[in-house]
């Protein structure tokens, strides 16, 4: 694999997401690294409720753009802000639809709260561990009074650091994960669990 494809997912339906502006700025940083980079604003995604049942093919047209992204990323990062001390709605319904396609790719987390966000960062890592995908052992809060100023610049330099360090960690990381899963997919070895993906 030479260049690592990351997806950025934003999850608030705030215009004015420092969510998704903080994520934005990491996906630049990202592409220092020799990366492709894309942003899915759930708040642009006609992504319906997810039914397990349905058999409407006009769903399947409405999650067909979501389904083409997830399947050309190689890592993710998902922000979403701190509601209740859970991820938003429309990141959980957005989990909801995908399981094999989160298997064997890395994953980083940004949570704007002013609680440190360490729940609602849990709760993503344990569905992504249940898709058999990685995460990285730590994830980024933002609180938007205490890290932008009027104009949105970042002013904390710790959380300008921490983005630095996320960008790298994960194309350097996302890498090393992804190209070990497709070994495993593409050879015959039994004792791994990439074996259950094989066609």
């Amino acid at each position: 694999m030479s260049t690592l494809k990351v997806l950025g997912m934003g999850s608030s339906y705030n215009q004015a997401s420092y969510g998704t502006k903080t994520l934005n700025i990491l996906l630049h940083g990202i592409e220092k690294y020799d990366a492709e980079t894309r942003l899915l604003d759930l708040r642009e995604v006609d992504l319906p409720i997810f039914d397990p049942g349905a058999t409407d093919d006009s769903a399947d047209l409405k999650t067909q753009k979501t389904t083409i992204e997830v399947n050309w990323a190689d890592a993710f990062v998902l922000a979403s802000p701190d509601y209740h001390g859970s991820m938003s709605g429309s990141m959980k319904n957005f989990l909801d639809y995908y399981w094999e396609e989160f298997a064997g790719k890395i994953f980083g987390y940004i949570c704007t709260s002013h609680e440190k966000g360490l729940t609602v960062m849990d709760q993503m890592r344990t569905t992504v561990r249940h898709c058999y995908g990685w995460s990285l052992p730590y994830g980024i809060s933002v609180n938007a009074e205490e890290d932008f100023n009027e104009t949105g610049d970042i002013i904390n330099n710790l959380l300008a650091k921490r983005l630095n360090i996320l960008a790298r960690d994960i194309v350097v990381y996302g890498k090393l994960i992804r190209e070990q899963f497709l070994r495993d997919v593409n050879s015959e070895v039994t004792d791994t669990f990439a074996a259950r993906y094989r066609d």
